[in-house]
Order: structure tokens, then sequence, then C-alpha cells
């Protein structure tokens, strides 16, 4: 018997449907995993609610999740019936178990966690290349992250100081202040505060290199605002809508450029993914960032869990449990 969640019609998190689905054999190159956990992302959202198209409908959501190998596709070599796995990026994790690509799942190393990977994938390795290939942090940086004590966030306050960066952060409450303080951010800024006056303060006004944005349209401005001439401003994610703005303020504001980065180019090629969680498992493995599963639900019980996080609720990373 299988189990998932599938949205037939877009909307609100009560269009998140439990039902039985029939379990899939694995097609030559796939295997078939058992998850033992499934994180939660706001691209999530993003194709529940029709923002991002998924290939058909009705559609299984949830781009990550971790567990086992129940069986394997004519052609796969390098994994097993038995191995640990998690993946990032392949569309269908709210499931109790799927087939996923087999070039596209890696081993999960010893002293890691179910939970811990199926929340680290896709939040881990974005962390990843944003501070390692889209800007490469520097000990010399102020950079600022939005939504810092968010999935990404915190990963990213984490890893720049790991890194040598200074960190200032921005949070909507004085309780996500008092927790990304703890993950080693210098600075905590609230939402409510005049974000580019206290940048110009902490920097003597020269501002920053790059700023982290993954809120979107609320905070675009702002971000551009934090620049530095020549500038980076990373926008990962809309998770107050999507950004429309006319180029010619990139001009205005000192030549800055912006640059909309996603995973899947990231990884495309599978030496680049297998780098990029070799070097997340690495970092996690040293204890440098902790990986923080904040908030846990049944997988049956998924809108709560969406609930949450469009509400601003949740902290850190989300894990649902079949």
């Amino acid at each position: 018997m299988n189990h998932a969640i599938r949205v037939h019609e877009h909307g609100g998190p009560e269009k998140l449907i439990w039902e039985e689905v029939p379990q899939p054999d694995p097609k030559p190159g796939e295997v078939l995993v058992r998850h033992k956990a499934v994180g939660l992302n706001y691209i999530d959202v993003y194709f529940r609610t029709g923002l991002y198209k998924a290939p058909s409908m009705p559609v299984t959501i949830g781009m990550e999740g971790a567990g086992l190998v129940e069986a394997v596709g004519d052609g796969v070599t390098d994994l097993k019936v038995g191995d640990r796995v998690a993946y990032a990026g392949a569309l269908g994790a709210y499931a109790e178990a799927r087939c996923a690509p087999a070039d596209r799942l890696v081993k999960i190393p010893e002293g890691i966690e179910f939970t811990q990977a199926a929340a680290m994938m896709l939040q881990g390795m974005t962390a990843q290349f944003l501070v390692k290939r889209t800007y490469a942090v520097k000990r010399s940086d102020t950079i600022l992250v939005h939504a810092a004590a968010g999935g990404v966030g915190s990963i990213l306050v984490q890893w720049a100081k790991h890194l040598g960066a200074t960190v200032i952060g921005v949070v909507s409450t004085q309780e996500k202040a008092d927790l990304i303080k703890g993950l080693g951010a210098d600075y905590a800024l609230l939402t409510s505060e005049n974000i580019p006056a206290r940048v110009r303060e902490i920097t003597n006004g020269a501002m920053l290199p790059v700023v982290y944005d993954s809120v979107g349209k609320d905070t675009f401005t702002t971000s551009l605002d934090c620049l530095r001439p020549f500038g980076l401003m990373i926008s990962y994610g809309n998770a107050s809508g999507p950004v429309t703005t006319d180029l010619g303020v990139l001009a205005a504001k000192g030549s800055l450029y912006v640059t909309r980065p996603t995973l899947n180019t990231y990884t495309a090629k599978r030496d680049d993914l297998v780098a990029t969680a070799k070097d997340l498992f690495e970092v996690v493995g040293s204890g440098a960032v902790k990986i923080a599963v904040n908030q846990t639900y049944p997988l049956k019980d998924a809108a709560e869990g969406h609930r949450a996080l469009e509400a601003r609720k949740t902290t850190g990373s989300t894990v649902f449990i079949p």
C-alpha cells in the first residue's frame, strides 16, 4: 500500500489531499525509495498555488526526501537495495514511496540521520552554492541575509560565519533575532527597522557587496538600497510574491547586479551534485553548520506545515514523517 499527498487543483493548504496511490515500479535508471523523512520548502507552496507549473495534474509535490532504496531499475549500478539515500530537486516527494532518477540521489554518510538529510538537501545545497559559487563569501565581507531564521537563511548565517564573514540577519520577531544571534549572526535586524539605514551605520557608509534575498517583492528595493556600487543582489525566492521591476533601477542605484539562481541549474551535472552534497555533508559533519529540524508533522498533515510556513511561524527546517 502506498499513500501520497496530491494536489488536484491549485489553491490553499486545504488542496493538499492524502490519498492511496499505486506503488510504482522503477524504470531503467530509477530506484524505488521508501521515504523515512520528507523536507518542506517554500517551493512546495509555489507548486501548490500554481506560481510554478507542475508538468501535469493531479501532482504530488515536494522536492526533497530521504529514505531507503527498496528496488532498483535496470542500468543502475551504484545503488543497491538497503542503501540510505537523499535527494533534492525531484518533484514528487510527498509520498510514502516514490521512484526517483538514480543520478539525482546521493548516499547519506554515517552520522547523518534521515530527518537531518531530508531537512538539508535542498536548503543546504542551496546555501552551499549561494556562499561558494553564486558569490564566494570571503573573510573580509559583510553580508546580509533576509529571512535569516528560516531554513536556508539559518544555514547561510552559519556557513558565512564559518567562512569568516560578518553577517547581518534580518528577521520578523525578537524571538527569531535571538535565534540567529545564537547561530552566530553579528547583527540581528528586525523587518520593522530601516534596514538600509542600519546597514549604512554598521558598515560606516561602505554598504554591502552582496545581499541574499528569499522574500521577493516586499524586500527587493530594500535589498538594492543595501548594496554598494557594483554590488550583487541574489534573489533566490518569492515568499512575498514575485519581483517585477524596471531594470533601469539597477543603473540608478549604482550599476548593480541581480541574479536569480536555482539549485537545479547549479547541480544539473552529476559531478556538481555530488560535489555540492559532499561539501554540505562535510560542513555539517564537522559541526560548523547545524541543521535544526524545529518542526515535524505526519506527512498526511502536510497542510498544517504549509500553514505554519506561510504564517512565518516556523524557524529552521520542517520535516514530514510518512
